[in-house]
Parts: C-alpha cells; sequence; structure tokens
C-alpha cells in the first residue's frame, strides 16, 4: 500500500513515519494538493490531505483515473472536498476528533492574551518596559459567551468557560442533550453575548455567519474568536467592525483566504492579502497560522486514526469515519456507517 501525503511540514513526517513499514509506503510531498499536482499521486493507492488541499471535482476524477482508491484526510473538517462528486468513486475519510481539548485550549489561549494584554506585556518587558499603562483587561468572571457550533470542541470549550464562571449562551442547529448551556436562536446570542467563539464545520448555510448584518446586531465591544474555519467570517465586515469600534477585540487561528499563506514563511515579504494585513496591524487583533490543532497529543491521534480508516477502508471496504453524502438519509443509505458505502 503506497500513500501519497500533500501539503507535508516536518511535524507530519514525524507522526507518520513510524508507522511505515514494507507494506506501507510513503511519499511525502510539500505542495499541495490540486489539479496540477494530482499527477504527483501516480502509482499510489491513498492519497492523504490537510485542511487547504483542493480536493474538487476535477481533482477527484484525475485522482480516480491514476487508480487512487481512497482520499484521507488527516483533519475534521472536510469543505475542500467535493464529498457528493467523490461517491462511487473515491472513499473518503476523516479524523472526526483528533483532540477537541487542543482546540478549545488555543481559543482560551487566545481569549486570555488578548483581554489581558499578555502578549502586549511581553514585548514591553523583554525591552525592560516595566510600565502597565494601556494594559488593563477585564474579568472574565460574570460575562456572557455564545458558542456557535456545540460539537466536541464546543462543549469543551463552554467547559473550560464555566470554569471561568462565565453565562454560556450556545446556538446549534443539532442541539447536543446535557449539554451545560442555554440554547438560543442566533439573533439572542448576538444580542446578548460579551464574547463570541465560532466552533461550527463550513457549510453552505454558516458562510459568513458573522457578516455586517449579524455584527450591527452584536453589542458594542464584542470579542469574536474563530478556531474553526476562516469563512465562518466575512473579513472584509470584520474589518469595519474593527474600525467602527463596534468590535473590540478578534482572536482569529483562521482566515478566509488563509489557504496561499498559512503554514509558510512570509517574513522579509510583502503580503499581497490587504484584507489580512490590516487586520494583523490593528492593535486589538491576534492572529495565529491556523495552529489550535498543533499538540503532541493531537498529532498523534490523527496519525493513529488515518492509518487506521485507511487501513479499514482498503481492507473491509468500510469505515466509521467514512464521510459519505448519503450517510443521515435513512431514504437512501443502507450502510448508515456500519457497511459498504458503495
Amino acid at each position: 500500500m503506497k500513500i501519497a501525503f500533500f501539503d507535508t511540514k516536518p511535524y507530519d513526517k514525524q507522526s507518520f513515519e513510524q508507522y511505515a513499514s514494507d507494506d506501507l509506503k510513503f511519499k511525502f510531498f510539500e505542495t499541495k494538493l490540486n489539479i496540477d499536482t494530482a499527477d504527483l499521486a501516480r502509482g499510489c493507492d491513498v492519497v492523504c490531505i490537510f485542511v487547504n488541499d483542493t480536493a474538487d471535482a476535477a481533482v477527484i476524477d484525475k485522482l480516480y483515473d491514476l487508480g487512487v482508491k481512497v482520499l484521507a484526510l488527516r483533519c475534521a473538517g472536510y469543505n475542500n472536498v467535493d464529498v457528493k462528486h467523490a461517491y462511487g468513486k473515491i472513499h473518503v475519510v476523516h479524523v472526526p476528533a483528533y483532540s477537541p481539548y487542543a482546540v478549545a485550549e488555543h481559543t482560551m489561549a487566545m481569549l486570555l492574551t488578548s483581554i489581558r494584554r499578555i502578549h502586549k506585556a511581553y514585548i514591553r518587558t523583554k525591552d525592560f518596559n516595566f510600565s502597565l499603562s494601556g494594559l488593563t483587561g477585564f474579568d472574565l468572571y460574570g460575562k456572557t459567551v455564545g458558542v456557535i457550533g456545540t460539537g466536541k470542541i464546543g462543549r469543551v470549550f463552554i467547559d473550560i468557560c464555566r470554569g471561568f464562571g462565565m453565562k454560556v449562551l450556545a446556538y446549534d442547529k443539532f442541539p447536543t442533550e446535557n449539554t451545560p448551556c442555554e440554547y438560543v436562536e442566533l439573533d439572542r446570542l448576538f444580542a446578548e453575548s460579551d464574547i463570541i467563539s465560532l466552533h461550527c464545520p463550513l457549510t453552505a448555510e454558516t458562510h459568513h455567519i458573522i457578516d455586517e448584518k449579524s455584527i450591527n446586531k452584536m453589542k458594542k465591544g464584542v470579542v469574536i474568536l474563530n478556531t474553526s474555519r476562516g469563512a465562518l467570517i466575512d473579513a472584509d465586515a470584520l474589518l469595519e467592525g474593527i474600525k467602527s469600534r463596534k468590535i473590540g477585540a478578534a482572536c482569529l487561528d483562521v482566515y478566509e483566504e488563509e489557504s496561499d499563506i498559512f503554514f509558510e514563511d512570509f517574513s522579509g515579504h510583502i503580503v499581497d492579502d490587504d484584507t489580512l494585513a490590516r487586520l494583523i496591524s490593528m492593535p486589538n487583533v491576534i492572529v495565529t497560522s491556523h495552529q489550535a490543532f498543533l499538540t503532541e497529543e493531537a498529532l498523534g491521534n490523527i496519525a493513529e486514526t488515518t492509518i487506521s480508516n485507511i487501513k479499514e477502508i482498503l481492507e473491509n471496504g468500510c469505515s466509521q469515519n467514512e464521510l459519505c453524502y448519503h450517510c443521515g438519509n435513512t431514504t437512501n443509505c443502507k450502510a448508515q456507517r456500519l457497511g459498504k458505502c458503495f
């Protein structure tokens, strides 16, 4: 079995190489998967991709023609894959829960860094400047946090927020029972939340869930957190909200147009994305480069689950972590993730 890894970084190799054997051979490519690079997978049974690779209809057809049987995502989100087009051609698997704690903890770390000005204090003290001027923050205790998306990561973040004594409002199209929060409609969440954190998948319905219209419904000074998918937020609307002082702060681990920027070193270069450049220049904006998942535990779980997914599909024809647009539809799907999708 040969697996081609795209958009590979050193930490990917370190996590996966321990699974290499005479029966399991890896090819690592630094380039991202797209229609121009798909031919690199020639001779491979499996292609393994990450969040900024492209697996649209054209790429899927190309991989299918090359004999690729499985497309394995080493992440949870799959908005970059045309799952419907893949049906009947290539099996698609993902890692639904590698470490919800990693992402939730990073979200809280960014929030605390922002509101307590830790990043600014760190820079000052490096220059032996111990002034406290301009470093006043605010307590989280008693504040209202609005959590959009209460999957595994969202629920862990809710638990963390409750540990700080915060009131939690939540919105999810499919509420989870026994979640310690009050489920409300989006308009109320926008109106009452001091802090809003996004933990939902990117779909046609959630695309730009934060836009000019929703920002106008928010409290003045609201803090917005996004460690999920960049396109959940209209970046231009966010920038205008910050400039107008409607938004008090923003903490972003993802960005709508990140695919050609994040995970790369552009120090010493001019970045062409004016919106991102202006966001980073704002004193109340913190941007990290899609690193919320990056813990030793998460990397280990990603590698273990990805290899397990691949072996299950190739040996048994099915996997609990297969992505199939039929699954969940009792009319069309007989497998229900318990048997072969096709």
